[in-house]
């Protein structure tokens, strides 16, 4: 399917779907520590960092993939669940690809 838009009066043509997944496993110390503090309660900052590396790192592979089959970019990208399992965290993105227009 072809869609054809207009940004900052360029033609915009909308390509595939695109997605990528980063998967990030957790330092052993830290998960143990992390797993007391969801005892108690407080903001589990190793998790929280090992999310954010997880997300930037999936959009930095979406962006190369995008390049690497001739896109300018992508579209309305959405980050899905980050999940974070045990010993580690699981981030999906995806979004369409585009390419202006000559």
């Amino acid at each position: 399917m072809l869609i054809v838009l207009e940004s900052a009066g360029r033609p915009v043509v909308i390509g595939e779907l695109l997605t990528a997944v980063s998967v990030s496993a957790a330092n052993v110390v830290r998960d143990i520590r992390e797993n007391i503090r969801n005892l108690v309660g407080g903001r589990m900052t190793h998790y929280e960092a090992l999310v954010q590396e997880a997300v930037d790192r999936a959009l930095a592979d979406l962006e190369a993939k995008a390049a690497a089959r001739g896109y300018d970019g992508v579209l309305g990208v959405r980050i899905v669940h980050p999940n974070v399992v045990e010993g580690g965290v699981e981030v999906v993105v995806y979004g369409n690809a585009f390419r202006y227009q000559e």
